[in-house]
Order: structure tokens, then sequence, then C-alpha cells
């Protein structure tokens, strides 16, 4: 069988080794429709002026591949789903649960330092969406960035609803004797796509992106600006810390669009905790022990070795008494690694023991 797409010639057998080549060089499984891919494969030999699928293919096969060639490709054809907050349950036991063990176990030995891993962050929400947790959870604004805490209009009291503000309650941490001590917060964000984190880089999205926000945090954390003709005009149109700024009733975009164009650029003291690397996560590349692992949404998109041996690498790069964080339609691929599951407010999140076993790190 053949598809004639855009007058490009697609064979059926064609699209079965892209995938296969694809999978080999990513660990990716495309589960996309035929029918959708040979859309994708017409457009990409046509932006790159290749007369055939064959000759992709050759590409593909060539012993010295650049990676970068395979992630261009699949810019595009990844269902790439993301979003500020998309797993409120999450971050709100990251804030509530997570931070309060990790704080009050460093803080006595005098080891104020957080390292946050965010592998397959997409376009940067996840990663930044964390980093606001993280500020809203830390005592006193003691983190090395913050927002305005009680400019919420409830009085400075807690927030006791997470899906209005996205799991991050104002204030989770209890009174500590070390609560003025600075902490050194390091989040990491990676992805495959080079595109992807080159938007993470940026910073910079749609008001309709951060819809749902509590109005502090969205003027805590972002700057509004206007956007002409897809770029920055580089400079503000609106205070970002102005009553004005972001719609009183929390909602940032209200539905429909203004055709102000404007956008929200991530604040430099928000932005200056993340670092954004791109990273094909099935290869085995170490970056350093992390107190917290996000890998939400990514192992189903990997075939079962593949995403066997990521685990076992993610428990290797926690520290112990660690925690990762799956989506909760992800279930533990990996039942030979010692982690113990613990559970908070309905989210389950598998955190690796002090003692953990000296055959997967110490």
């Amino acid at each position: 069988m053949h598809r004639l797409i855009a007058g490009v010639t697609i064979l059926e057998h064609e699209l079965s080794e892209l995938r296969l080549l694809v999978e080999r060089q990513t660990g990716v499984l495309l589960d996309c429709p035929n029918s959708a891919l040979a859309a994708h494969l017409a457009e990409y030999l046509e932006a790159h002026e290749l007369e055939s699928p064959a000759a992709l293919l050759d590409r593909f096969r060539a012993g010295d591949l650049d990676p970068a060639q395979v992630a261009a490709f699949l810019d595009g054809v990844l269902n790439v789903r993301t979003g500020f907050f998309r797993h409120p349950g999450a971050m709100n036991a990251l804030a509530r649960h997570v931070m309060p063990q990790i704080y009050s176990r460093k803080a006595e030995d005098g080891a104020c330092s957080l390292r946050i891993w965010s592998a397959g962050c997409a376009t940067g929400e996840e990663a930044y969406s964390i980093a606001m947790a993280i500020c809203e959870a830390m005592p006193n604004g003691s983190s090395n960035a913050g927002s305005n805490g009680s400019s919420n209009g409830n009085g400075g009291k807690e927030s006791r609803s997470s899906n209005r503000n996205g799991g991050v309650a104002e204030t989770c941490l209890p009174s500590a004797t070390h609560a003025t001590k600075e902490w050194s917060i390091h989040i990491v964000g990676s992805d495959l796509l080079p595109s992807a984190i080159q938007a993470a880089e940026r910073g910079l999205y749609p008001q309709s992106a951060l819809q749902g926000l509590p109005p502090a945090m969205i003027r805590a954390c972002f700057s509004k600006i206007g956007i002409s003709n897809g770029s920055s005009n580089g400079s503000s149109n609106v205070s970002d810390s102005g009553p004005n700024s972001i719609a009183a009733n929390g909602n940032s975009n209200n539905g429909s669009s203004n055709g102000s164009g404007a956008h929200l650029l991530v604040k430099p003291r928000l932005r200056s905790l993340v670092t954004f690397n791109t990273m094909n996560l099935t290869k085995p590349v170490y970056i350093g022990r992390f107190d917290c692992i996000f890998c939400m949404d990514v192992l189903p998109q990997l075939s079962r070795a593949q995403r066997t041996a990521l685990i076992e690498r993610l428990h290797l790069y926690l520290e112990p008494g660690g925690y990762l964080f799956l989506s909760q339609t992800e279930k533990l691929c990996a039942p030979n690694l010692n982690f113990r599951q613990e559970t908070y407010d309905g989210y389950t999140i598998h955190r690796k023991p002090m003692a953990a076993s000296a055959a997967y790190g110490r």
C-alpha cells in the first residue's frame, strides 16, 4: 500500500521502518495513526528539501547520525501535553507533604539546598510550576525567589482550596528555628525537543496559558508585556504589580482574546531557579543527584524495556529519602526497586528510602 501526499509517494513499509528507527534512536514509540505520520513526513520532506522518504530513512540509518536530526523530525508529531499546574495533586503533595519533610531533614544539618529535576518538561510550564510551588512553600519567603504572599486578599491566611490555586497553598511549611535560612534551589528542566527547550528558556506565555492561577501568584511571578507581530516589544505595557494587571476574578484571560496580544514573561527571580537542557531520557547521562524528580506522562511514550531502564536510572539519581513523581495513570514499571509509596490527599508519590539498597546507589 502507498499514500500520495503533497506529490510525495509514501509506502506503508517506509512508515513502519521510520517508527522502528525513531524508537531505536530515541526510545520513543510513535503511536500516532499512519495517516498523521505520513502527513507529518510529507511536510518534513518538503521543509528540508528531501526528495523521498527513502532519503530520510538513509539519514536515520547512518551510524554517525546527529541525534538533533531525529529530535527535529519528532517536533510536531509527538503528543506533547503541558500546562501550568497541569497535575495539581502533584504540586499540592510537593508543597504540603514533601517540602516540609525535606525542609525539616535538611535544616537541622545545615544543608539548605534543594535540587529538583523536571524530566520531560516540554515548553517549561512544569518546571516553572515547581518553582512557584516551592516559593509558596518556603517559610517567610526564605528561598531566593518568592511571591508577595498575603496579597491574595485572604489576610495572609492559608488557602484551603487546592483546585483554585493549582494545588499550592499560601503557607505550607511549619514555623522552624531555621526559617530565616537562605535556601539554594536548583531546578533542572530537560526535554528531547530543542524547540521546546528554546520556548522554556524564553519563559514567555500567552495569558490564556495561566488561566485559573491565583492573581497574586501571577503578579508575583510574571510580568505582562505586549506582543506585536509575534515578538516582544521590549517594554511592559501594563504594570505587573498593579491591581489591573490581571483580572480580579483570577482568570488571566477571561476566556476570550482582547486583541492586544498580551503575553506574560517569567520574572528573573523565578527564572533564575531553573536551568533547561536538551536531553534524551533513554540515554544514560548522569547530571547529579536530586531530592525530587518529576517524570510525568513520559513513560507511556517509551517501550517497556526503556521504561524499566529509565525508572532504574531515576532511582539511582534520587538522593536517599528523595521522591519520584509520576502521573497517577502510570504504574511503577520496575517493582524490584526499593521505593515506598506515600499518599497525600489522594496523590501517590514514590519515595526512595534513606537506607536504599547499595545495588541501586547509596
